[in-house]
């Protein structure tokens, strides 16, 4: 009786490993589908703001119209809304305006300060909340892109 109920835990255990199985791979291929792809942002840090304001307006003229744009990141783990506001070639203020994570707002709450002290949607990835990050990089990245000129 016992070497039948061992059959019968081990067959059981067996099918409920595939069956997890399965429904993970068929989990990860379709979220691999809607996934966007991390996009590295374009803007460049700035080190000295004046000179490189000047010299983006002398050559290539102005980069981005002025306004706030908003910006959605997402990946398998939520999604994040931004809005950046840009003046004078300039991003000005950064908000998250809609936090759906699996994790907490509070492992990204700094940010918004850090894309406006580099310029750029390229921030440092927080330990913990790589997702989040870089969720938050895509959706700022998608409000520059909506903030260029041309």
């Amino acid at each position: 009786m016992a070497k039948m109920n061992r059959k019968w835990v081990a067959l059981c255990s067996a099918a409920l490993a595939a069956v997890y199985a399965a429904g993970y791979v068929t989990t990860e291929t379709e979220d691999a589908m809607q996934q966007p792809q991390h996009v590295q942002a374009n803007v460049q840090p700035s080190s000295s703001p004046s000179a490189t304001d000047s010299a983006n307006k002398s050559v290539k003229g102005k980069k981005y119209k002025d306004g706030t744009f908003t910006g959605t990141g997402r990946n398998r783990r939520g999604s994040i809304q931004v809005a950046v506001s840009v003046k004078n070639d300039k991003i000005t203020d950064v908000e998250i305006s809609d936090f759906a994570m699996h994790y907490s707002e509070s492992d990204v709450v700094g940010l918004p300060n850090e894309v406006i002290q580099i310029q750029s949607a390229k921030v440092k990835n927080v330990s913990g909340a790589t997702y989040s990050t870089q969720a938050f990089e895509d959706a700022v990245q998608n409000a520059l892109s909506q903030a260029q000129i041309g």
